[in-house]
């Protein structure tokens, strides 16, 4: 395992591709990540470009899984829906109302997770969708980054102990989140950009961080 890019007050940050990173970090307690599903394949690939989406690293090939359930006591996947068939049977899904009372548009209502954490499935209602959000307003990171409370929610609601893992870490929400719940937490990311962004909202240095739809 590399040196770790960022390491303050129980919260530490690698920088690098998670599957080579992963097999040197042990006793974890809930793994909970968004990870790139391959929106930028097939079908999906017409949606993404007409929501002007900036790409994410490794979105454009589609996602596996199944090296994640042998990781920790609990999991929360967010996007499960698109690899579903890789995943086992749960009830314990999890979906974010993402739209509120807001009107049907061209985006998904809600993001559904998959979950292992046991019980019921669960809705958490957020609006977060372009200019009219619950919380953060004008705070966008990163191009498939979620709320601060969604991960928080996650986080409570899988009533574990111990370290907080997001292998797909981006701008760091999930690490944020931890950190107010005062978690040990681990985040991986392979684009080093995300890393320094992610280290900043950390240290409470919040600074807007334009997302370019046109970035290579």
């Amino acid at each position: 395992m590399t040196g770790p890019y960022y390491e303050h007050d129980g919260i530490t940050i690698y920088h690098g591709d998670c599957r080579e990173i992963l097999p040197g970090i042990q006793e974890v307690g809930l793994v909970l990540t968004d990870p790139p599903y391959g929106i930028r394949v097939g079908k999906q690939k017409w949606f993404s470009h007409q929501q002007n989406q900036a790409d994410v690293y490794g979105d454009d090939e589609s996602f596996d899984p199944r090296f994640l359930l042998q990781i920790g006591s609990k999991r929360i996947l967010w996007g499960a829906n698109h690899y579903a068939d890789k995943l086992e049977a749960s009830s314990s899904w999890l979906v974010w109302n993402k739209i509120g009372t807001m009107k049907r548009g061209i985006i998904s209502d809600c993001e559904l997770a998959w979950s292992d954490i046991g019980g019921p499935a669960r809705m958490f209602t957020h609006q977060w969708i372009g200019y009219f959000k619950a919380s953060e307003r004008g705070e966008r990171y990163h191009p498939t980054q979620k709320p601060v409370a969604l991960m928080t929610w996650c986080i409570m609601l899988s009533r574990t102990t111990g370290i907080v893992l997001d292998p797909f870490m981006g701008s760091g929400t999930t690490l944020v989140a931890a950190k107010e719940l005062r978690r040990e937490a681990i985040g991986i990311e392979v684009e080093e950009r995300y890393c320094e962004v992610a280290a900043k909202r950390l240290e409470q240095e919040i600074l807007p961080f334009p997302v370019d739809a046109n970035e290579p």
